[in-house]
């Protein structure tokens, strides 16, 4: 497809500022030509970059792969796209499955909305396109938890509809070579960044080419140490021309982090625990925790005060204490989570102000829990 000065009249600021538009001619169409065409003939060639879910046609498939390495590595996702196929080898089985069970199985990779809409996505399909999987594009990217990067993904992998994948890695390598000097994370370059890598798509080979500029950008056009010395579009990079592949592609926004700390009271009674379902929406929800008290500071609790507390919140007087004053984090998007965990074991039975429910020990395995305490309870004593 040609490059016009009108088809990028209505998306395109005078200051556009990649090198293959500045001058719409021949020698423009043909570098784009030669990306393509070689980084076909390198998927071909020194690709060999192992995926279980590399070259399915099944559209489950790769759907479940694609939500599951939402914001996820590949070597973490791995296990758990096999556990997910083990357990639902169908579609159909997956939408049958309780909502507790699977959420067992995606414990630890976070991002819990994903599941949800995981499960909604899988009913849907099952009830109303009976079981068989949307094969367009337009309909694929409707669906819940579907965005146009993993519609492209589905439609261009299991049905060869030619649909551009834009990633992390495909922004990195098209940012590099065709020398975008602005902020990929703007509204407008990242919209002209999936124009061009659209138009860059092989028409007759687009999951192979989705597949490969992503493997590409993974394993060669890496973000900090790219191997640029060995890389088959050295020749034409606008990076590795001006020296800069360590800086592109530029960002403009840096997320700020907020900090939270949730102490949390692990209550025992007759050989059973407390556990609470989170329902609000927000962080990790509807995966169970211990009673939380959480705070927006770091709070000073010695024995005295984490005593006083126990008494007042759960109106029991008898009660053996144990804790270590430790404060484990954990890492997420938009914040810092600091979590101390307090052992209550109780005499008689203690009031909770809210929704709860006592379960066993075996009945604590099998329960959905956010990844700080699920590190904490394998180290510790159940």
């Amino acid at each position: 497809m040609e490059i016009t000065k009108e088809r990028y009249s209505l998306v395109t600021p005078a200051n556009w500022s990649l090198s293959y538009l500045c001058e719409c001619d021949m020698s423009a169409i043909k570098n784009k030509q030669y990306f393509t065409k070689q980084l076909l003939a390198w998927n071909l060639l020194y690709n060999h970059r192992f995926m279980p879910w590399k070259g399915e046609k099944d559209p489950y498939k790769i759907w479940l792969s694609e939500i599951i390495l939402q914001q996820t590595r590949v070597e973490q996702g791995w296990a758990y796209y096999e556990r997910f196929i083990k357990n639902f080898p169908t579609i159909k089985q997956l939408a049958a499955a309780p909502d507790d069970k699977v959420l067992k199985l995606w414990e630890g990779l976070g991002y819990y909305s994903r599941c949800r809409n995981l499960l909604t996505t899988a009913r849907l399909i099952v009830e109303e396109y009976k079981g068989k999987f949307p094969d367009n594009y337009e309909t694929i990217v409707q669906l819940k938890g579907v965005g146009p990067y993993t519609a492209a993904a589905i439609a261009s992998f299991a049905y060869q509809l030619p649909y551009a994948v834009v990633d992390g890695n495909v922004i990195r390598v098209l940012a590099r070579y065709f020398g975008e000097d602005r902020p990929v994370d703007d509204s407008i370059v990242k919209k002209q960044l999936s124009l061009l890598a659209q138009e860059l798509v092989d028409k007759q080979k687009p999951g192979i080419y989705n597949q490969a500029i992503m493997d590409f950008g993974a394993t060669i056009c890496k973000p900090k140490n790219p191997l640029c010395s060995t890389c088959i579009l050295q020749k034409n990079c606008e990076a590795d021309k001006q020296e800069k592949a360590l800086l592109w592609p530029i960002k403009s926004k840096s997320i700020q982090k907020k900090n939270r700390f949730l102490t949390y009271f692990i209550l025992h009674w007759e050989e059973k625990i407390c556990v609470v379902q989170r329902v609000e929406k927000d962080i990790w929800q509807h995966l169970y925790e211990f009673y939380v008290h959480e705070t927006i500071s770091k709070p000073i609790w010695n024995n005295n005060s984490i005593e006083k507390f126990i008494v007042s919140t759960f109106n029991i007087k008898k009660f053996a204490m144990h804790s270590s004053n430790v404060w484990h984090k954990q890492t997420l998007t938009h914040q810092y989570i600091h979590a101390m965990f307090v052992e209550v074991h109780c005499t008689t039975k203690p009031t909770i102000p809210v929704p709860h429910k006592w379960v066993t020990q075996k009945e604590l395995n099998k329960i959905a829990f956010p990844k700080i305490i699920t590190t904490f309870l394998k180290a510790t004593f159940v």
